[in-house]
């Protein structure tokens, strides 16, 4: 499995990528290929404040349906809009184009996510 080491993980399987203007989070190429074929994707609103670990959007596939969790405290700043109209990019650009939302965090919290070969590390186990 691919695992980017510019990224932080949660144990749930979302990714997260720190940059000046927030945070944008998706779910890994481990967890698009457990779901296979996404065909919708429910997204939280922008400006709603989440707690890590709080689920905040949903992704069903030809399997099944599964919640996507805030893998840290803060408030939503931006959803993906591409994705109602292609779910498709979940599976086929997981890292890039099929990114969820986009969060800014609230300062002072300690977020227990996980480093790439932590990540893997759960993975094989």
């Amino acid at each position: 499995m691919n695992t980017p080491t510019d990224l932080l993980y949660a144990k749930t399987h979302e990714w997260l990528r720190q940059g000046k203007e927030g945070s944008t989070v998706g779910i890994t190429d481990y967890a698009q290929s457990a779901l296979g074929d996404v065909v919708f994707v429910e997204l939280p609103k922008s400006g709603r404040k989440v707690s890590a670990g709080e689920v905040v959007a949903t992704v069903e596939s030809v399997k099944a349906a599964s919640d996507i969790y805030a893998p840290i405290t803060g408030e939503i700043t931006e959803t993906n809009p591409t994705l109602s109209a292609d779910p498709g990019l979940i599976n086929r650009e997981p890292y890039a184009s099929g990114w969820l939302f986009r969060i800014q965090a609230d300062a002072g919290k300690n977020h227990a996510l996980l480093s790439a070969s932590d990540y893997s590390d759960t993975l094989s186990s």
